[in-house]
């Protein structure tokens, strides 16, 4: 089977097209899947697309076309490169067309894509079956997975690119249940490796929780003082951090965009010092240091491959001070070149305090456990609906007394962020809705007076 290198190499050798750009994405994953306390299934899968962008002169502007496959061999590879310079030819001109990147190589670009294998669970794996062990023991039933996956993507240009990125990614999501169905808990942990995962520990935060739904508590809709733990947190910024798009709101469609004409750039939306900001080698989040843009659309370009990503603040002390964009979208908007990044980092002062100590300094409130299926209700305030999951507590002088009812949930991140009362200590986290796309990140727990249940949801 040729290399991926090699597929590059041929592609641009194959193209006709005035400009062309390759990407191929070598990934393996390996995987652990289990349900009450027992092992199901395991395995590794390997994969391969390549994606042909081929670019077109016209006279009157640039036309691109994009066509992406698996299972690409030296045969067929011909037949992509010919259907990218296709769809080009047939294509509308494209509006955010820029010379494209170029040149720039990794020193590594010639060595075999990085792989994953069962091997990377070594020491969980044991510990898993121990955790199985006294959870039978004790009556309580184990359900989860976790994954493991390497992608090492190559991105080669007629200009000269030959760029190579490593990418390790990997997550665990654990469920306990009582053994008559009524209670249940989930945690969950993103890790590179899987070496620094603590079974023992993620177990530990399962007893608690269930134990805590040993008394169940009946509460009505309304607004509650609420202390929201990083994984929830994540999910929330992350809505907030995907909807930061600069074009988006310089043309007055989102919750950025300033009445009037513009953008909210320069505002305070905070009066807690909080600061959201991504940066490519933030140790243990590192993640892609150079643009990989398989399509266009919003503030992403295929003609920005290859791009160096820096360190960017979109929130700075309370401030919004960037939003996504490309070379195409900063000319329009006025405002500085600032892709976003496949990692993000909210933090607030030095010295917040740790969720557990949050709970104990209440004196009445709520505890979250996690957010699911959130759906955007209003672009125009980025307003979020959404249900609660596998456990909220009821906090009592410093103390959990209780589970209470799962409730639909309305919030505005912006918003939420505008009437925080505290942030607690920023700590790498899971996202629970967002666990498949997006794992990079590191929250702290936040403390809002009025969270808003806005009705009792029937869910568990």
């Amino acid at each position: 089977m040729s290399t991926p290198q090699e597929m590059v190499e041929r592609a641009l050798e194959l193209s006709k097209a005035d400009g062309c750009i390759v990407i191929a994405d070598e990934t393996t994953s390996a995987n652990l899947r289990w349900a009450n306390n027992t092992l199901t299934t395991n395995g590794v899968t390997q994969s391969r697309q390549l994606t042909v962008i081929a670019t077109v002169g016209t006279g009157t502007g640039t036309a691109a076309g994009v066509v992406s496959r698996s299972g690409v061999d030296l045969d067929s590879l011909e037949a992509l490169v010919r259907s990218a310079e296709e769809t080009a030819r047939g294509s509308m001109l494209a509006e955010d067309a820029q010379p494209l990147i170029g040149p720039a190589s990794s020193p590594t670009w010639s060595a075999p894509p990085a792989e994953t294998s069962m091997g990377v669970f070594a020491s969980f794996a044991p510990e898993l079956g121990a955790v199985f062990a006294r959870a039978r023991q004790e009556d309580r039933l184990l359900f989860g997975y976790a994954e493991h996956d390497m992608r090492t993507t190559y991105v080669g240009s007629s200009a000269g690119l030959r760029l190579r990125h490593d990418q390790p990614t990997g997550h665990v999501e654990i469920n306990a249940k009582s053994a008559d169905l009524v209670r249940s808990a989930w945690v969950g942990a993103a890790t590179a490796d899987f070496a620094g995962i603590d079974v023992d520990a993620l177990d530990a935060d399962l007893v608690k929780r269930i134990g805590w739904a040993a008394r169940s508590i009946d509460m009505p809709a309304g607004r509650y003082e609420t202390i929201i733990p990083p994984g929830a947190v994540a999910d929330l910024m992350l809505d907030l951090y995907w909807s930061a798009d600069g074009r988006d709101a310089h043309e007055g469609r989102t919750v950025f965009s300033r009445a009037g004409g513009g953008t909210r750039l320069g505002e305070r939306i905070s009066e807690l010092p909080v600061t959201l900001r991504s940066d490519p080698v933030a140790p243990g989040l590192e993640a892609e240091p150079f643009v990989i843009a398989r399509a266009s659309g919003g503030s992403q370009s295929v003609f920005d491959n290859g791009l160096e990503l820096k360190p960017t603040s979109w929130v700075t002390d309370g401030v919004l001070t960037a939003l996504g964009q490309s070379r195409y979208t900063a000319q329009l908007t006025g405002m500085p070149v600032t892709p976003r990044m496949d990692n993000l980092i909210v933090e607030g002062a030095p010295g917040g305090r740790s969720l557990d100590e949050m709970v104990s300094a209440t004196e009445r409130g709520l505890l979250l456990t996690c957010l699911w299926y959130i759906r955007v209700v209003d672009p125009q305030t980025l307003l979020l609906t959404g249900l609660t999951r596998d456990g909220v507590y009821a906090i009592e002088q410093g103390e959990i007394v209780g589970s209470v009812n799962n409730f639909r949930f309305n919030e505005s991140p912006v918003d939420l962020l505008g009437r925080l009362s505290e942030l607690g200590a920023t700590v790498p986290t899971l996202p629970r809705e967002m666990a498949d796309y997006f794992t990079r990140i590191a929250t702290p727990p936040m403390r809002v007076a009025d969270f808003n249940m806005s009705s009792v949801s029937q869910a568990s």
